[in-house]
């Protein structure tokens, strides 16, 4: 009988109820080509020659991924060329701090678009890797996913 009330409530509840969330992916390549359309019949419309740059899926079509970037650039990669994302970009100028708090010693300043390798995150904080400097960021004004 509950198995019987779980599909009819699940039949009858609308469908926009239990669509997927846009969802960050980043670049497994150090060149990736950017469609106009979701295959590979479609031109380039630019390249990407950032590896691990975080993109938000915001729809899919088969093999192939429609993204956005932190710029709000926007076109199809196919899947091949995206990983779970472990990334973020800075979306102003922030300070890495050497411990997970603002009274903690800042390590260095990062400028607006720095990409960011995620290593762990916190609630409010992420412990993350840039060039040789590896310490702790709050989470606002990144782009990227954080889990």
């Amino acid at each position: 009988m509950l198995r019987f009330l779980i599909l009819l409530i699940i039949i009858f509840i609308p469908s926009f109820v239990f669509s997927e969330e846009n969802y960050f992916l980043m670049l497994k390549n150090n060149k990736v080509n950017v469609r106009y359309g979701p295959s590979f019949d479609y031109p380039i419309k630019y390249v990407y020659k950032k590896k691990f740059l975080p993109v938000k899926v915001i729809d899919k079509k088969e093999n192939f991924r429609r993204i956005i970037d932190h710029k709000k650039n926007s076109g199809w990669i196919h899947i091949s060329q995206l990983k779970a994302s472990k990334s973020l970009i800075a979306l102003e100028d922030k300070l890495i701090f050497k411990k997970n708090t603002k009274f903690s010693e800042p390590l260095v300043k990062i400028e607006k678009g720095r990409l960011l390798i995620v290593k762990k995150c916190l609630t409010e904080w992420c412990r993350v890797k840039t060039e040789n400097y590896l310490g702790w960021i709050e989470v606002e004004n990144l782009w990227g996913s954080f889990n």
